[in-house]
């Protein structure tokens, strides 16, 4: 059974700041350093002292990490919870965009940018990247209304193809059955057409229920 791997924190909203700052302004550095690797065309000499000097940057890094790979989640008292890590909304995760996700009556909402480190056909977002942030931004959606799950199924629709650029999206609640969290949501192109859509089913697991009923945290909300 996956168990939530996550730690209460004390971390004041000036500490807070800061660690944005610092470290989630590395990750955008790193982000910025992709995308130009991607797309730079400078001669081979240059490119392979541009490697080198990231390999020791990189080496530096390393120099102190945390024993474990992976960041899990930190969750403060007030029942905010920091997803440093995650592959779509995590500040200090360089291969997220990373999507910043706001609330509404019924579910979630994100404006963002998917770059060229995104691309799967010529000009347009991979179609693999597009259920990535259809996964997020519905289980985002059930959060919000007070019942969060992990996926368990998750089905896409692409009506047509989602060229790079600014998109957004949107998800809400359709129906809450004891543990199960059925979410809708669609994707808007920069043009605001429907490029995809999205349903899923999202299930409370045990471990979820009992940290929640922890009278130590009030209930989560995500960040």
């Amino acid at each position: 059974m996956v168990q939530l791997d996550y730690e209460v924190i004390d971390l004041s909203e000036e500490e807070l700041a800061r660690e944005r700052e610092v470290y989630g302004g590395l990750a955008q550095s790193v982000r910025d350093l992709a995308l130009a690797s991607l797309r730079t065309t400078v001669d081979e000499d240059e490119a392979i002292a541009i490697r080198a000097e990231i390999d020791q940057v990189t080496e530096r890094l390393l120099a102190s990490v945390r024993e474990r790979e992976h960041l899990g989640i930190r969750v403060r008292k007030d029942g905010l919870v920091l997803s440093d890590g995650n592959a779509v909304i995590g500040t200090r995760n360089p291969v997220a965009p990373p999507l910043q996700i706001d609330t509404t009556d019924r579910g979630a909402r994100s404006e963002f940018r998917l770059n060229a480190l995104y691309e799967g056909p010529p000009g347009c977002v991979h179609g693999g990247v597009i259920a990535l942030v259809m996964d997020q931004i519905c289980g985002e959606a059930a959060i919000s209304q007070g019942h969060p799950g992990m996926t368990g199924t998750l089905s896409i629709r692409y009506a047509r193809p989602t060229r790079l650029g600014d998109c957004s999206a949107e998800a809400w609640v359709e129906e809450v059955n004891g543990v199960k969290t059925i979410v809708r949501g669609v994707l808007r192109d920069a043009k605001g057409r429907e490029t995809a859509t999205a349903e899923g089913v999202f299930i409370m697991p045990r471990w979820a229920r009992e940290a929640m009923t922890d009278t130590a945290i009030t209930p989560p909300r995500f960040d």
